[in-house]
């Protein structure tokens, strides 16, 4: 849905001057200003069961507040709501998105047993003055320990969550923390709300990706940020969070009458065993951030039998979690100022998994990795591409029933490929792809189907537009891989691309579809997309097992 086509935004006197203080500064946040009419809200925990202890930390301007949770699943159920609750503007620290906000508790809340897992969103309501005003936070609920398990869990990418939060002043993006109070964090903190558009997005939000590939001889667009922009949402909104990706395939999983349990990737954390409970585990989307201790509980459950599907895109980063959960850390570009550098645990300094220090492939846990891809269908990357993959190996059983044939696009008409993907070192051999293993990669794997990414957005030329990813991380890939940003170093690190690939590892076994888009073919209804995720789970919920 164009911009033109969503409804006009409330232009009140208050929540225009609200919008343009979101605007100027770039981020999501307390406006730390009375006269503004604001509420915000955040819980301790990312994930609950049924009779925990639920504490909400709330800040608004009103006197009074409304609340209401429901499950946001396949049909939003409301659970339970409470109006006229008292109120209290609390005090934010100016480094909030590093420290955490420290607000105090302003409702308490038991769980129910019967509440059924899932994603549950939180919406605080605050009016004065004639005035309303919105916001939403959410959390997971996980299977009560006395249910059967589910075949299924989705482990929803709360590290990448993290690092796109803007909500306070800084991410692992951008920001206000440094000297200038101007750059990015390596630190960040969960307590503190999600910005706006991560819980919940109104119908038609532009994706990252375009519904039509770019037009040559035109300026280059972002519709997404544009909307962002117009309508006070976070311009992150589009590359993590609930509502635009794990969402969409819960709901669909739903639908087709799959049995999920849900935890995030911040439990495996917590407890490294999680895993043996289900048959499969499955991550979608955006899971561009991980920890060491994250990516051991899977490479665990597979070797020891589990098997992992995997719809996304951009394993990338190493983070560190600290101080029991509250705080990431990802010193990224900036690697050499991470503490541990030069102590016995270098190999968790927080830089690309290919890289040193770190020298652990991510391709060795998911068969792709981020600095093979990433770019494709954003902006001019690939702009004109197809917005699918190409299929090599028809006959594998992934596309059973799917009427795919060699050279066919598998989600071009739903545009599942981009807005980053993982892609993987190979060669052609006879019309089709071989994995070399040069990347960390199993040999053995299928590469199934594949398409081409960039990490350098090209010009053309075309008076007063500019280019929004330009060749950065081409640069960054350059000084990773080959030592220095020479014209042909850059040059080879301008190309990648996105696969889908199966091997089995271990006594388990591991599908990934190496795309962030993959969801968008599920909730367009793109059949043939649907028909591959349905193999891929009825395979790996009946030969999976829990350990």
């Amino acid at each position: 849905m164009t911009l033109s086509e969503t409804p006009e935004p409330v232009t009140t006197p208050r929540t225009r001057a609200k919008a343009r203080h979101i605007l100027d500064n770039y981020f999501i946040g307390p406006a730390r200003d009375a006269s503004v009419l604001e509420i915000w809200g955040y819980t301790d925990r990312m994930t609950y069961a049924p009779g925990d202890r639920l504490a909400l930390r709330v800040s608004t301007t009103a006197e009074h507040w409304d609340l209401e949770i429901g499950r946001d699943g396949a049909r939003y159920e409301l659970l339970h709501s409470e109006t006229g609750i008292a109120g209290t503007h609390q005090v934010t620290p100016k480094d909030c998105s590093v420290a955490g906000c420290g607000w105090d508790v302003s409702y308490e809340f038991t769980i129910p047993d019967d509440w059924r897992e899932g994603g549950y969103l939180v919406s605080m309501t605050a009016e004065r003055d004639g005035d309303q005003v919105e916001e939403h936070h959410l959390f997971l609920l996980r299977r009560a320990d006395d249910k059967p398990p589910a075949p299924y869990v989705l482990i929803c990418a709360t590290g990448t969550w993290l690092a796109y939060n803007c909500w306070g002043g800084s991410n692992h993006y951008e920001g206000i923390t440094g000297p200038d109070r101007n750059a990015f964090s390596p630190v960040v903190s969960t307590q503190r709300p999600w910005t706006r558009g991560f819980c919940k997005l109104p119908e038609g939000a532009p994706r990252a990706v375009p519904d039509t590939p770019h037009k040559p001889g035109t300026m280059v667009r972002y519709p997404y940020m544009e909307w962002a922009y117009a309508y006070g949402y976070s311009k992150k909104y589009a590359s993590a969070g609930w509502a635009s990706y794990e969402r969409h395939f819960a709901v669909w999983a739903e639908e087709q009458g799959f049995e999920f349990d849900f935890a995030t990737q911040h439990d495996l954390e917590a407890d490294p065993e999680l895993l043996k409970r289900y048959k499969c585990a499955v991550f979608v989307g955006h899971d561009e951030y991980w920890s060491a201790n994250m990516r051991d509980a899977v490479d665990r459950y597979t070797a020891s039998g589990g098997r992992v599907a995997r719809f996304g895109g951009n394993f990338l980063w190493q983070t560190r979690i600290e101080d029991e959960g509250r705080t990431q850390i990802c010193y990224k570009y900036t690697a050499e100022q991470d503490p541990l550098v030069g102590s016995d645990q270098e190999h968790l300094v927080t830089t690309a998994w290919e890289v040193a220090p770190a020298n652990r492939p991510g391709a060795q846990t998911f068969g792709v990795n981020g600095l093979k891809g990433v770019y494709t269908g954003l902006g001019r990357c690939v702009g004109q591409g197809s917005g699918g993959f190409t299929v090599y190996r028809p006959d594998h059983w992934a596309l059973t029933g799917t009427q795919l044939g060699y050279g066919d696009q598998l989600g071009a008409a739903s545009r599942i490929f981009g807005y980053e993907v993982d892609g993987v070192d190979y060669r052609m051999e006879d019309g089709l792809p071989f994995a070399t293993g040069a990347d960390g990669a199993d040999p053995a794997l299928e590469i199934v189907a594949m398409g081409l990414a960039t990490n350098i957005e090209p010009t053309h030329g075309v008076w007063g537009e500019t280019a929004y990813i330009a060749d950065a991380d081409a640069q960054f890939k350059a000084r990773a891989l080959f030592g220095e940003v020479t014209p042909e170093t850059l040059d080879r690190s301008s190309r990648g691309n996105g696969a889908i690939v199966h091997w089995h590892r271990g006594e388990g076994e591991v599908f990934t579809a190496g795309t962030c888009e993959w969801v968008m073919g599920l909730t367009r209804r793109d059949w043939q997309v649907e028909q591959v995720t349905c193999n891929v789970l009825v395979r790996f919920g009946v030969s999976g097992r829990a350990r």
